[in-house]
């Protein structure tokens, strides 16, 4: 499950704020949530287009949050055995306004077995 995979590899990599899988009913200062939004799949190889957003209690927080994030998806997923590709489809200010939490996200298309 690639959801794993990534969360597994984003606790690893020691960033300035803890991955999972959905919105903590405590929430810290400053967390990231995995999701995976579609998937499709060729040749024995699956597709996943995975979203990551980026928290903080500021926007500029939010905004290096999601910058620490593109660099270990980018540079260092692609050294899991499963991934096979990962490449950035989009990020962007994703600041939810009823609840004025503030936030990034990112896109990524991942390849995998």
């Amino acid at each position: 499950m690639i959801e794993k995979t990534i969360y597994d590899f984003l606790k690893a990599e020691n960033l300035s704020a803890n991955p999972y899988m959905e919105v903590p009913k405590t929430q810290p200062k400053k967390f990231i949530v995995i999701e995976k939004t579609g998937s499709s799949r060729r040749n024995r190889l699956e597709t996943s287009t995975i979203v990551v957003q980026s928290y903080a209690d500021t926007l500029f927080g939010a905004a290096q949050l999601n910058e620490e994030v593109k660099q270990a998806m980018l540079d260092g997923l692609i050294t899991e055995d499963s991934v096979t590709s990962v490449s950035l489809n989009g990020d962007y200010n994703y600041t939810d306004t009823t609840t004025k939490s503030y936030r990034y996200q990112a896109v990524f298309l991942v390849v995998h077995y």
